[in-house]
């Protein structure tokens, strides 16, 4: 088990409820093989650079200890979500 770090920026236009949804979902992927440590949603705040005509993102948080599919599932399925602008998993151990 190792301790993960995740940011996730969402598209801004995403309606309340898409998103608690969203954010829901990738607890529940995270909770099969692990345990969140935090979850701190900063908010709507301003892109350094324009990433597909949008200057704004939602951005998310999450602290994770899991074991090391767990960062290649949230991988591919922010890689098929189209609400997702951008996302980083970090390996805090290493």
């Amino acid at each position: 088990m190792s301790k993960y770090e995740l940011l996730f920026i969402l598209d801004p236009e995403l309606e309340e409820e898409t998103r608690k949804s969203f954010i829901e979902r990738i607890k529940g992927i995270v909770q099969q093989d692990g345990e969140i440590e935090a979850v701190d949603e900063w908010g709507t705040r301003k892109l350094a650079y324009e990433i597909n005509k949008k200057n704004e993102g939602y951005y998310v948080k999450m602290n994770f200890t899991a074991g090391n599919e767990i960062p290649r599932e949230l991988t591919r399925v922010f890689r098929i979500t189209e609400s997702v602008i951008r996302h980083l998993i970090v390996n805090e151990d290493e």
